[in-house]
């Protein structure tokens, strides 16, 4: 797993590709957590990444409740067909707000 990080105006980009599981998830956390300031804007880019275990879904969550409770927001994009029904089933894309693409992402925090 290998995760990017880069600046858009006030957004974090965070691109995660690879597999998130128990092994990659803290590594993914602790690295989205970083950037993770009082009304962060932070978009989670997973166009490349094609399976995630439980242990994703409570990194997202950890990620959602931390960065919520500083008063920011995050958005995720480009979930594959099967990471997006599995998000949905659990209730986890109750949490995020979730678009198809980058961009798409970028401009829901205007």
């Amino acid at each position: 797993m290998e995760v990017s990080q880069r600046t858009e105006g006030e957004v974090e980009v965070i691109a995660i590709s690879g597999e998130i599981d128990g092994s990659t998830a803290p590594a993914a956390q602790s690295q989205i957590l970083s950037v993770a300031k009082s009304d962060a804007k932070i978009l989670i880019d997973m166009s490349q990444v094609h399976y995630m275990s439980s242990a994703g879904l409570r990194m997202l969550l950890v990620v959602y409740r931390t960065v919520s409770g500083q008063g920011g927001k995050v958005v995720l994009t480009g979930l594959s067909q099967d990471l997006e029904d599995t998000m949905s089933l659990t209730g986890f894309l109750d949490f995020f707000d979730h678009f198809e693409s980058v961009d798409a992402g970028l401009a829901a925090f205007n």
